[in-house]
C-alpha cells in the first residue's frame, strides 16, 4: 500500500512539473501573478458586458411585449 502511494504522488509531481502554471516563478512581488491578474480582469469584464446586455434584451422585451399586449409593466 505503500509502494503505491509513493509511486502515485511521484507521478503526481511530474505531471505537475509539466504545467503551466498562470505565473511566472522567475518574478518577484506582485508582477509574478501578472497573467492570473489579467485573466481574471477579462473573465470580470466578459461577466459584465453579457450581465449588461441579458439587462437591456429584458428590458427590451418586456417593454416590447408590454406594448404589443396593450398591458404595460405594472407597480
Amino acid at each position: 500500500m505503500f509502494a503505491q502511494t509513493k509511486t502515485f504522488i511521484s507521478e503526481v509531481r511530474g505531471e505537475l512539473a509539466k504545467a503551466s502554471w498562470p505565473w511566472d516563478p522567475k518574478e518577484k512581488g506582485f508582477k509574478r501573478y501578472k497573467e492570473l491578474v489579467d485573466s481574471t480582469m477579462v473573465v470580470i469584464i466578459a461577466m459584465l458586458l453579457l450581465s449588461g446586455y441579458v439587462a437591456l434584451l429584458d428590458f427590451v422585451l418586456l417593454n416590447l411585449v408590454g406594448a404589443l399586449t396593450g398591458g404595460g409593466w405594472q407597480r
